[in-house]
């Protein structure tokens, strides 16, 4: 290639950067992106009957401190449930397992937190036992991760009273999948019309809900409600199926199809939640 024409496809090519660099910009101001949190959900596995005593004392003394500090809040760390009801969905099952969210208040945090733990003496100090373990005596079998943003109709983690003093309480963990990324993004739409504040004056009390960016069985959303006990769950769910708000969204063809399958798991916290 003769070097005006290289010039000149060098600054065409900077000048396309550019343009693409402005317009995800803009994108994501428009659409409140930068005002969001993010969230990673994780999901660690045991074999049945291995001990959570490692993962436990590694989450409570090391890596929630840790994430604290950095300036991460609100770290939750949840049990399955033995039982509870709900309204819609396949219950899954996973009594040998910890799920920890995440909550970042922004890509960024996400991005660097891993390098910062690896730097930080005092959470290595602390976090020795499970970071250094043996093959012989594994932590977990494996760990599940997701990669979620905050919808714009709830931007951030809210939590109820009975939550922040820590008082007895119950989660609900639910997964919709879709058969399309459009449908996806639809029914994000339909929690930020309506469903979201429904589901607030009913009493679900919903702590966050998540566009699920990156992590398996794409494309689907997730998001937790909580509640003081399992009766009381119920009576919330009762009460948004009869709500006109809701029967009006889900008659709404605009929103026809866009969940293909639901999911849920009931969790409890552990001791050491900050959820």
């Amino acid at each position: 290639m003769k070097r005006r024409e290289f010039l000149k496809t060098s600054v065409t090519v900077s000048a396309l950067a550019g343009v693409g660099t402005v317009d995800l910009n803009a994108a994501s101001e428009a659409g409140g992106a930068m005002n969001r949190e993010y969230y990673e959900l994780r999901h660690y596995r045991f074999k049945s009957g291995a001990s959570r005593e490692l993962l436990d004392n590694y989450l409570q003394k090391a890596a929630i401190p840790a994430l604290n500090r950095l300036g991460v809040s609100s770290v939750g760390a949840f049990v399955q449930q033995e039982r509870s009801g709900s309204a819609t969905g396949t219950e899954v099952r996973d009594p040998a397992s910890v799920f920890v969210l995440i909550p970042y208040p922004s890509l960024a945090s996400f991005a660097i937190a891993t390098t910062r733990l690896n730097q930080d003496s005092e959470y290595q100090q602390a976090g020795s036992e499970y970071l250094q373990t043996p093959v012989a005596n594994p932590a977990f079998e494996r760990i599940d991760s997701w990669l979620m943003l905050a919808f714009a109709g709830m931007p951030k983690i809210e939590l109820p009273s009975y939550s922040r003093e820590k008082k007895p309480r119950m989660f609900e963990l639910r997964t919709y999948e879709s058969y399309s990324e459009v449908k996806a993004l639809k029914k994000v739409e339909m929690f930020n019309s309506g469903e979201i504040d429904t589901m607030r004056e009913v009493g679900l009390a919903p702590v966050f809900y998540g566009q699920a960016l990156v992590g398996p069985n794409l494309p689907h959303l997730t998001y937790m409600l909580s509640a003081e006990d399992q009766e009381a769950h119920k009576k919330h769910w009762d009460g948004f199926g009869k709500h006109p708000v809701w029967n009006k969204l889900k008659n709404d063809p605009q929103y026809a199809d866009t969940v293909s399958k639901i999911y849920n798991r009931f969790l409890v916290p552990t001791p050491y939640s900050q959820i």
